[in-house]
């Protein structure tokens, strides 16, 4: 049974019943409760205690499962097995906790229903709501004897101002009559004009209680609207109006007191029955707390027979986790491991023995293992020095292309970071290309990798081997820069030979003609003017293109000196700002820049070029930027350890979006430029042992850093020794 039960995973299937049932169950109960809510009764016995027991069932079936799972767990952390014994002991304390806990929720739970039934049932109920019909009925009756009194008294009061004035004697001696022959306290009549105004010609008070003697707008438009009469109760009397000539606006108002008790009959059982009610629903309130009591109760109970049964199990089998652990540390390595605790003639101490003398053995063997692999092992650290050492990257892979073995110069070629590469990478995952070569069977070959923006182009071998294939590959990316830049020296070289040899004749010839044909020309002289001077304009500009090809292709070696970079920045920036008054210069500097070896000339040479695209692509920019548009350059010296770092800084029209090609010769984007001037740049930098790079500016613009090396020779010479 028990392996048919785990087969079919009979456990998982009890915890997915009771969780079930346990919500169901939940959900009835408070349906139960909210249907029966608004009814402010009772809920009867039967349904309480089947709500209760049919909640509690599941739970405690859920809170012993739960403990048999973590009886697993424990088992399963310390010595890895099944844990039946947790198990058991689990389900056996759970049922000797569980089943009377639920006999006794049940007896608890009827005994405290059959108590608070008695006390709220129905009889009890209708012998208050009786005694407030009757107390309010009361109360209702005397309301209506005082109108009626006042309609009477109206009636009485038309007939005697038909024979006597208001103000008279007999009429008064009449309505103080009427006051005491009806019970009433206070009798007055009351006159409203056209204008709504409240006069009062006559009134009875024989106890001198009158307080107020107008009659609301709210009864006037009871009366208007042809009532006979309105009465209202005041604190400890009861008012009444009622029309007594509604055309002439005169009403007669009537008060009759009354102890507070009377007055307040219904009132009185109305609270009655409302502190009932209170009473009530707090003892539905009462009643679901208790059997939440119970049910709470209950579970911890339960759970802690549970937490009991782990721990007593725990105490039981200790010596066995004991020795379990031991064998686990055994099996990781640990073979001098020896069991300290119990080795007496008992069962557990005859197995402690046997263990102590399988270890020592072990550990013995194991010795001589050991030295054949620190043999192994120096062997493997030579031939990983050796691959570290060498500066081609080599990639290991298996047969399915996941990585086995990368040296260090293959990482820093292929990823953009020093982090651990994550395991099963495979090739594809990393480097595409190279895959695609791989899978082609290609032996070598050359391929394009993007590492984070920077496009490489690495020269790949691969061969084959039993387990999968070795790839090696260089970086030959600047190789094939210098290369290029080389051939664009080449062709400098040759369009400046055969472009500057005919310009000079060029030019004399436009002059002479200029001289000699100038007052000849009678025909329109301004355009033959015009067309000479626009050859020797143009000869010019060949000729000052022709000398940057010569700079380009015959850029003389630099020759070091020790400068001062502040002094050689500011003369540069100085001749800009000459220049160019409308554009705002700015210049900063650390304290602690000194002096570097460089060549006065061509580090001068780099700051103008710079300077004066920066100039060009504001000019550019305030083109069609308006007069609002303010150019703007700043300059800045930054100290590093072995360099220096000078960044300029504009607001112009910013970077193209080829910009990787910016320093690539006869590459420009203005229209009259020849691409040659940050090539130059770039070339002067690198013989100074530094590089230049391109970032777009924050507000638009763009920033140029140029980094020099203090000591591009690598002489380690001294500045002040130097001078």
């Amino acid at each position: 049974m028990q392996v048919a039960a785990r087969r079919a995973n009979f456990f998982a299937v009890m915890e997915v019943l009771s969780v079930v049932a346990f919500l169901i169950m939940t959900a009835t109960t408070w349906y139960a409760l909210s249907s029966s809510g608004g009814k402010g009764e009772l809920l009867p016995s039967d349904l309480t205690a089947t709500l209760l027991i049919g909640t509690l069932v599941p739970a405690l079936a859920i809170l012993v499962l739960l403990g048999r799972r973590f009886a697993l767990r424990r088992a399963a952390e310390n010595i890895g097995g099944t844990g039946r014994m947790h198990v058991r002991l689990v389900f056996i304390f759970s049922l000797i906790s569980a089943i009377p806990t639920l006999l006794v929720v049940v007896f608890a739970s009827w005994l405290f229903q059959s108590g608070v039934e008695f006390w709220f049932s129905d009889s009890s109920r209708g012998l208050l709501e009786n005694a407030n019909k009757l107390a309010r009925g009361y109360y209702e009756q005397t309301l209506r004897d005082v109108g009626y009194e006042s309609v009477a008294m109206a009636e009485d009061s038309r007939t005697w101002l038909g024979e006597y004035p208001v103000a008279s004697q007999e009429f008064q001696a009449f309505l103080a009559d009427q006051v005491l022959r009806r019970n009433l306290s206070v009798a007055a009549i009351i006159q409203i004009d056209s204008d709504g105004n409240q006069r009062t010609p006559i009134i009875v008070d024989p106890d001198g209680k009158s307080e107020n003697n107008r009659i609301g707008k709210d009864v006037l438009e009871h009366l208007d609207k042809g009532a006979p009469y309105d009465v209202t109760s005041r604190n400890d009397r009861i008012v009444a109006a009622a029309p007594i000539e509604r055309s002439s606006g005169i009403y007669l108002l009537v008060a009759r007191s009354n102890d507070l008790l009377s007055l307040s009959q219904g009132q009185s059982a109305e609270n009655i029955v409302q502190a009932y009610e209170v009473l009530t629903s707090r003892a539905r309130v009462y009643q679901l707390r208790f059997n939440v009591a119970l049910f709470v109760a209950s579970l911890v109970l339960v759970g802690f027979s549970v937490w009991f049964a782990l721990r007593f199990a725990d105490r039981q089998v200790k010596p066995l986790y004991e020795l379990v652990d031991a064998a686990r540390r055994v099996g990781a390595g640990n073979y001098a491991m020896r069991l300290e605790g119990r080795t007496g003639a008992d069962e557990i101490g005859l197995l402690n023995r046997a263990f102590n003398r399988m270890t020592a053995q072990i550990d013995k063997q194991t010795q001589a293992l050991l030295g054949a692999n620190r043999q192994l092992h120096e062997r493997r650290l030579f031939i990983e020095a050796v691959l570290e050492s060498v500066t081609s990257g080599i990639i290991s892979l298996d047969e399915h292309g996941r990585i086995l073995l990368m040296n260090s110069t293959a990482q820093k070629l292929l990823t953009d970071s020093n982090s651990e590469l994550p395991e099963d990478l495979t090739i594809a995952d990393l480097a595409p290309p190279i895959a695609a070569l791989v899978e082609q069977g290609t032996s070598t070959g050359l391929v394009q990798h993007n590492r984070g923006g920077e496009l490489l182009t690495l020269a790949v071998k691969t061969s084959r081997d039993a387990t999968g294939h070795v790839i090696t590959f260089e970086d030959i990316t600047r190789q094939l820069l210098d290369q290029r830049t080389a051939a664009w020296s080449d062709v400098a070289r040759r369009i400046a030979h055969e472009i500057k040899n005919p310009l000079t004749p060029i030019q004399l010839a436009t002059e002479r003609l200029s001289r000699r044909y100038r007052k000849q020309i009678t025909d329109n002289p301004e355009l033959f003017e015009d067309l000479t001077r626009t050859i020797i304009r143009q000869v010019g500009d060949l000729r000052k293109m022709v000398d940057e090809f010569s700079s380009f292709a015959r850029l003389p070696k630099p020759v070091f000196r020790v400068e001062d970079p502040v002094a050689l920045t500011r003369q540069a920036l100085f001749l800009q700002e000459v220049a160019r008054p409308e554009i705002a210069f700015s210049f900063s500097a650390d304290t602690d820049i000194t002096a570097i070896e460089c060549d006065r000339h061509q580090f001068g040479q780099a700051m103008t070029n710079v300077l004066k695209n920066a100039v060009e692509a504001i000019e550019s920019k305030g083109k069609d930027a308006g007069d609002d548009y303010h150019g703007a350059v700043s300059v800045e010296l930054v100290g590093a350890d072995d360099s220096i770092l000078v960044r300029i800084t504009d607001n112009g029209i910013g970077l193209s979006q080829d910009r990787e090609r910016i320093i690539e010769p006869y590459v420009t984007t203005r229209e009259k430029g020849t691409g040659l001037g940050l090539a130059i740049v770039n070339k002067i930098v690198e013989e100074h042992g530094g590089e230049m790079t391109f970032m777009p500016a924050q507000g638009g613009g763009t920033t140029v850093t140029m980094r020099f090396a203090r000591d591009p020779l690598g002489l380690g010479r001294k500045p002040e020794a130097a001078e």
